[in-house]
């Protein structure tokens, strides 16, 4: 895939659309690209992750089940695989598995690190969305909390 490919997927991702194009051109030249057959397997819960993974190409099945008994998920082009990856190595919540003929991008932590630095202004915008992600998160839980309150009676 041509660089400016790269680069017009990579943009459609969530959280690097809020790269600039010199950003996005780092990441795309950087950024290393695996071809996936039907049934491969990009990753498997619990695996340390190695980055995260920006499908090009493709749908990729995401399952949290320990039997492999169903997907919870299946992505497609310009969706991001393991965000949390692109900061730390963690371990993976999910397998990963090609459903069809695939092509992912792969970040790994110290190239977004480079960017980052590089791009002060995409650090700046990665963070306040990375914010208000968690604000968001923080409210659902909140909400959950007070649905369970509700069925089970007031806190002790």
């Amino acid at each position: 895939m041509a660089l400016d490919d790269d680069i017009a997927i990579l943009s459609g991702a969530p959280l690097f659309g809020l790269l600039h194009r010199d950003a996005l051109r780092l990441v795309a030249f950087a950024a290393e690209s695996r071809t996936l057959r039907e049934g491969d397997t990009l990753f498997r819960k619990g695996d340390r992750s190695d980055g995260g993974y920006v499908v090009s190409r493709g749908a990729i099945a995401l399952d949290a089940h320990e039997d492999g008994s169903a997907a919870d998920f299946v992505v497609g082009p310009g969706s991001l695989i393991g965000q949390a990856a692109l900061f730390a190595r963690i371990e993976r919540p999910a397998t990963a598995i090609a459903r069809e003929p695939s092509t992912v991008i792969r970040v790994s932590p110290s190239l977004m690190r480079r960017v980052l630095e590089e791009f002060p202004a995409a650090a700046a915008a990665m963070h306040e969305a990375l914010a208000q992600d968690l604000v968001r998160l923080t409210e659902g839980l909140e909400g959950v909390r007070r649905r369970l309150v509700a069925i089970d009676g007031p806190e002790d």
